[in-house]
């Protein structure tokens, strides 16, 4: 874009005729007309005006040009005074100079088709005006002062936005024809200005008061009057007649000649006048144009420069965003991937789930398993398995005291900081008391109370029943992946790109599904254990005493047969080597096919996807293991077994879970996931059907719709994020 406006200049055409016009303006015995119309003008010349000045010109025609003012600047409207005829339309004028009232002589204005939106009060000063044409202009009202035009004969200010016409109008008594857009006036009415001229001076003349003469009775003496004088100058006979007009062309010959010698000697002063200025003007045109050029060679530097180092900058922003959408699609890539692997496990485990739940059918529905014999009664160790079902409870009742007091403690920071103190002081010594209890005191109490010992079994049946485990585990990685999800969808509305979104929402589709399945999954597993539970309480004796101990130390330390003896064909380093990378839920596919250190260094990662190994990750850390396990071996003489005590039963710990990475690259893993409502807390809700984690737990309850695909919510699901 130039930083210049530079004006438009003439053709070659236009500036010889504008030449041609003014030399012949200038020839002796030149018309009183100046006619520089055509010329593409921007603006009159000065030559115009002195020429109007000096040689008295009556008739100044200007129409068909680019005018957009009447005067330029060091021009004068006097130099006009004695302009009778003034036409400027099809120009571009937006506006008449406020004094164009000096224009006494003035009789025929016409600026139709141009730009003006108002009309100066002194054209009421234009006293001998008789034509006035403001025809297609941008006028919407005309002023009062036109009621002093007293010699007006015809006005045109038709196709404009004039709606309503002065009072004054009605003092204009010679008013001949007025050419209005009846259609569009509101005063006076369509009806009264659609019947002509005189019916609207009529309506005029009596909204003011006064009463309405045609305009005959003013122009008629006048014209009597002329007639008059023409009789009285007219000779009686028609010598006297020639005579006298011998006489008076004589004098009107001298006369012009005299005014024609003043006006060549006028002329020739003008002209040297003007070869001066010129000159002049000449000097300051060169100074000018050498600063304009300095000027401009200054600033073409500083553009180049800006350019360029805009031009930097925007291919430096090109290759960052070409670097993001590449790491994008790499992360949509991987996340596709990893939702594949998990359909793809969830199958799997859908078939070894089958095997699993008929293995405990089996261990459950055993008649032999649900009778307590009287070998069981006096081997029973009531101390120790009371100990444990208290370890058990108190590890539970501690999880849902810290989950509670961890709750309140969100919520009443931001509503009631200072008036929780109490609050949780009393939650946390309710903690610390339930700590401190005396250890023989709950032992007595857990063997004393058949419902905490039931309670017991039911903890530690569902924490030791695998299905359950695997469930949770899948809801766990699910729910990773959604949080992931939720944030590259977040990053990606931050870079304003659209590729691949119809990708993001469908992957997060399948794993609300598959979500949702896994819920009721869990749920149904958790009702089947319930009804084992109930199937023991029903095959219960009635009193029969230690009941729920008994049962909790043979789930302690039973299995079922045939897995029990398949396990104990396994190597405990392979045990050892499984636990440690928490695998242990692939103990029994690894005793199937009774798989040892020794067979583990000649297979491959193919081999172990064949076997049931499904994580990539875990069969390289597998296969690793058992390398530097067999390397060690070799090193080093076996160490004598240590003699094999009486094993203490204790609550069993859960074992963590796998962690494979598989998680974005680091600047989506870098990034907090905070709530999108109120930006101050961390996302913990995870909205079904759509899948989206983006609210935490105070703001997501008001909401009926997801906030960023607006989708109906059916269900809210907490997560907890491992700090």
């Amino acid at each position: 874009m130039p930083l210049f406006f530079r004006k438009r200049k003439p053709s070659e055409e236009a500036r010889k005729r504008l030449e041609y016009q003014m030399c012949l303006a200038k020839e002796a015995g030149a018309d009183d007309i100046l006619d520089i119309s055509k010329c593409e003008l921007s603006e009159i010349p000065f030559g115009a005006f002195a020429t109007c000045k000096v040689l008295q010109k009556k008739v100044l025609i200007v129409h068909t040009n680019h005018l957009t003012s009447l005067l330029p600047k060091s021009c004068s409207l006097l130099s006009l005074a004695t302009v009778k005829v003034l036409d400027l339309h099809d120009n571009q004028l937006t506006a008449l100079p406020d004094d164009i009232g000096q224009l006494t002589a003035l009789q025929v204005l016409n600026v139709e088709r141009n730009q003006l939106t108002y009309l100066p009060r002194s054209i009421g000063n234009l006293i001998q005006l008789q034509t006035l044409n403001v025809k297609d202009n941008r006028l919407k009202e005309l002023p009062d002062t036109l009621g002093e035009l007293r010699s007006l004969r015809t006005l045109d200010i038709s196709e404009s936005e004039i709606q309503r016409l002065p009072q004054m109008l009605a003092h204009v008594r010679t008013l001949e024809t007025l050419s209005l857009d009846a259609s569009s006036m509101v005063y006076p009415p369509q009806e009264v200005c659609g019947a002509g001229t005189e019916a609207i001076q009529q309506f005029l003349c009596k909204a003011s008061g006064l009463e309405y003469y045609p305009p005959s009775q003013y122009l008629l003496p006048v014209l009597e009057q002329d007639g008059a004088e023409n009789s009285r100058d007219s000779p009686s006979g028609p010598t006297d007649r020639f005579s006298s007009e011998e006489i008076d062309w004589q004098n009107r010959f001298s006369d012009y000649e005299k005014r024609k010698e003043q006006k060549m000697l006028e002329k020739l002063e003008f002209e040297r006048r003007l070869e001066l200025g010129q000159r002049e003007h000449a000097q300051l045109l060169q100074q000018s144009n050498s600063q304009k050029d300095e000027i401009l060679q200054t600033v073409k530097e500083e553009q180049s420069r800006l350019e360029q180092g805009l031009s930097e900058r925007q291919r430096y922003l090109d290759a960052e965003r070409q670097r993001l959408q590449e790491q994008l699609k790499q992360t949509e890539q991987n996340i596709s991937n990893r939702i594949q692997k998990l359909l793809q496990e969830n199958q799997r485990q859908k078939k070894s789930s089958e095997i699993l739940k008929s293995l405990e059918n089996e261990r459950i529905r055993m008649e032999q398993l649900m009778s307590i014999t009287q070998e069981e009664t006096e081997n029973l160790r009531r101390r120790e398995i009371a100990s444990a079902m208290q370890q058990m409870l108190t590890e539970s009742c501690n999880s849902r005291l810290i989950q509670m007091a961890y709750e309140s403690q969100r919520q009443n920071l931001v509503q009631q900081a200072c008036s929780s103190m109490a609050e949780m002081d009393e939650r946390f010594q309710q903690i610390l008391s339930w700590q401190q209890m005396d250890q023989n005191k709950a032992i007595s109490q857990i063997l004393q109370e058949s419902a905490m010992q039931k309670a017991a079994f039911e903890a530690l049946q569902v924490k030791k029943d695998l299905m359950h485990r695997q469930i949770r585990k899948q809801i766990k990685l699910i729910e990773t992946e959604l949080l992931q999800l939720t944030q590259l969808e977040l990053k990606r509305k931050s870079l304003d790109t659209e590729a691949l979104q119809e990708m993001i929402s469908e992957q997060r589709w399948v794993l609300s599904s598959l979500l949702q399945q896994l819920l009721k999954e869990k749920t149904q597993r958790e009702e089947e254990l319930r009804e084992i539970l109930t199937e023991l309480e029903a095959k219960r004796e009635t009193k029969q005493e230690n009941y729920w101990l008994i049962q909790y130390q043979r789930l302690l330390n039973q299995k079922p047969l045939s897995l029990k003896l398949q396990e104990e064909g396994l190597e405990r380093q392979l045990v050892a080597l499984l636990v440690e990378l928490s695998a242990e839920h692939y103990l029994p596919i690894f005793a199937h096919h009774r798989i040892s250190l020794d067979m583990l260094s000649r297979m491959g990662p193919g081999d172990l996807a064949k076997v049931g190994v499904s994580e990539a990750g875990l069969r390289h850390q597998i296969l690793r293991r058992a390398q530097e396990l067999l390397d060690a071996t070799r090193a080093r003489p076996e160490l004598p077994k240590p003699p094999q005590g009486e094993v203490l039963p204790t609550a069993p710990e859960e074992l963590p879970e796998a962690v494979r990475p598989s998680a974005p690259c680091a600047e989506l893993e870098a990034q907090t996931s905070e709530c999108v409502v109120c930006l101050e807390r961390e996302a913990q809700m995870i909205f079904l059907n759509c899948g989206h984690v983006c609210c935490c737990q105070q703001c997501c309850q008001p909401l009926r719709t997801c906030p960023l695909c607006r989708q109906d919510i059916t269900q809210r699901l907490r997560i907890y994020h491992s700090r």
